[in-house]
């Protein structure tokens, strides 16, 4: 049985995950969904101004001391990339595989900032100017209300925040990134996926879905936490370098 932790992304909580937690635990798996500190519902305006990268990474841990989890499956989304590596790089061995479903993959001194787009910055300056310390959901044309109304301001100093890693997160015996290739257009991660792919401690895989696969394709998702096969679904980097 396997122990499963998912981490939201960027303006994100527990319930991103609401689509794929009853497919892992219908397999036998023990399942925990977190949301982050700063983007709960009832989180009061310093508790979301003071949130970082670090906090983050805290609440992890947290978990992993309640729960008594000493053998993690440690999964992270988009920005949450970031706190996985970080709750990882100081989990002292209780993390034994992280996959970073179409996330950011930091080295030490990378921040969520230096790591992501031209274009994503601007929607962190844009959407950080109402408060100052925290960033607005993004506008989401086409989708009823501009966006799930379930999002919540993102605390800014978590994206600001460099992360710093001992070397540690590279020992977890096993590294899986999930690459989303439907945003061609939009996606921060084509040139991540590219060095992974000749990383030999990295397995990449590819989703043909946009950035939220967690809801778009439940169920392919739940299978590559699985290792269950999906016909062209993954990529590995094996077969990258024909």
């Amino acid at each position: 049985m396997t122990t499963f932790v998912l981490v939201p992304g960027g303006w994100h909580g527990s319930w991103c995950f609401e689509a794929v937690v009853p497919l892992l635990e219908r397999a036998g798996h023990t399942v925990h969904a977190l949301t982050l500190t700063g983007l709960r519902p009832d989180d009061d305006t310093t508790t979301v101004a003071t949130a970082n990268l670090d906090t983050h990474a805290d609440d992890v841990l947290a978990l992993f001391d309640r729960a008594h989890i000493t053998d993690a499956t440690l999964v992270g989304h988009s920005y949450a990339g970031m706190v996985i590596a970080a709750a990882a790089d100081r989990a002292d061995g209780r993390v034994s595989r992280l996959v970073h479903l179409d996330a950011y993959v930091p080295r030490d001194g990378d921040s969520c900032w230096s790591s992501t787009s031209d274009e994503y910055r601007e929607v962190f300056r844009a959407g950080a100017a109402a408060t100052g310390y925290s960033v607005d959901p993004p506008f989401r044309p086409g989708r009823p209300g501009g966006g799930d109304p379930r999002r919540r301001p993102h605390p800014l100093a978590s994206l600001l925040q460099t992360i710093r890693l001992t070397g540690a997160v590279a020992q977890v015996p096993r590294r899986d990134f999930i690459y989303c290739s439907g945003w061609e257009e939009g996606t921060p991660f084509a040139e991540l996926r590219t060095r992974l792919q000749a990383d030999p401690g990295w397995q990449v895989h590819d989703l043909p879905t946009a950035h939220n696969a967690m809801r778009e394709a439940p169920e392919a998702v739940a299978a590559l936490l699985l290792d269950e096969a999906i016909a062209d679904a993954s990529t590995h980097r094996r077969q990258a370098r024909r």
